[in-house]
């Protein structure tokens, strides 16, 4: 993987968004969030739980198997084998993002695995789990689980030989892609978080799950103020695994404000008022509870 050809498309892309992108989510104004209810929260499988340690905190992502199932597959394969384990977030863009994964630690490196097939969009059907927030002239926004998501609208379903429709994950913040080089297919073992949204990466990059816990200390991670973002000193990963790979007196318990839930289409509602004519699913932040 080239580090150097990877960062350009990175910056092309983010030089774009900076003009595209809304406000950051934690600038939009908020009201007080609505009673929720036991019956009102998902729990995160332990599959899908990616539990990220850190020499900042932990860092908690749910992995959506529905819009990337192969890198799903991989981030489950490597964490597993204690690959991430003691890497550096070694290129973090402060209003960009943090990435990771490179055994190296220049941009260069990857994992012995064969690269993977870009995952930019995905297939949804009448049986996804989606819950709409928006709809924008000739589509829909939402959330897949945890994951902002745009897509077809239903109707399209109807029209097509599978049934289904294109639908791919919004760069929003706390978002989990794939860092890859120039080729499509060259995605391996490096991914990034996103500190701030960037719509411009959307469909360029794959999107395999969101931070639901510890965007703060995403942010908090050391960056660099050149324009390469490669830090200097940087903050590194202590250990990553799978929460159902732990046992089960460490693993942690999330839950999410399930988005088929009153409380969450209050939020929805009441983010939209705060927000006017900016409102963007980036802006709504799901409650999450963790044990």
């Amino acid at each position: 993987m080239t580090g150097a050809a990877l960062m350009a498309a990175l910056m092309a892309s983010a030089a774009t968004a900076q003009d595209a992108a809304p406000a950051p989510s934690d600038a939009a104004p908020r009201e007080a969030a609505p009673a929720i209810a036991a019956g009102d929260w998902r729990v995160v499988a332990p599959d899908n739980l990616l539990v990220i340690d850190t020499s900042k905190g932990r860092i908690l992502v749910e992995m959506t198997p529905e819009a990337a199932p192969g890198h799903v597959a991989r981030m489950r394969l490597l964490a597993k084998a204690g690959f991430y384990d003691g890497l550096n977030w070694h290129r973090v863009i402060d209003a960009f993002m943090a990435q990771t994964g490179d055994p190296l630690g220049t941009g260069e490196g990857q994992s012995w695995h064969p690269d993977l097939k870009a995952e930019f969009t995905f297939r949804r059907d009448a049986q996804t789990p989606f819950a709409v927030v928006a709809a924008p002239a000739g589509a829909l926004m939402g959330f897949v689980q945890s994951l902002p998501v745009q897509t077809q609208p239903d109707a399209v379903m109807r029209t097509t030989a599978d049934g289904k429709v294109h639908a791919w994950g919004l760069y929003c913040p706390g978002v989990a892609g794939m860092a890859r080089d120039d080729a499509p297919d060259s995605a391996n073992s490096q991914f990034f978080l996103m500190r701030q949204p960037y719509p411009a990466l959307d469909k360029r990059y794959t999107v395999w799950g969101r931070v639901v816990s510890g965007l703060d200390v995403v942010r908090a991670l050391k960056f660099s103020p050149n324009p390469d973002g490669i830090v200097s000193d940087p903050d590194r990963m202590t250990r990553v695994r799978v929460a159902g790979d732990l046992a089960e007196a460490e693993r942690p318990t999330v839950r999410v404000l399930s988005t088929s839930s009153a409380p969450f289409r209050a939020l929805v509602e009441s983010t939209r008022t705060a927000r006017g004519a900016d409102f963007s699913v980036c802006d709504i932040d799901l409650p999450v509870q963790v044990d």
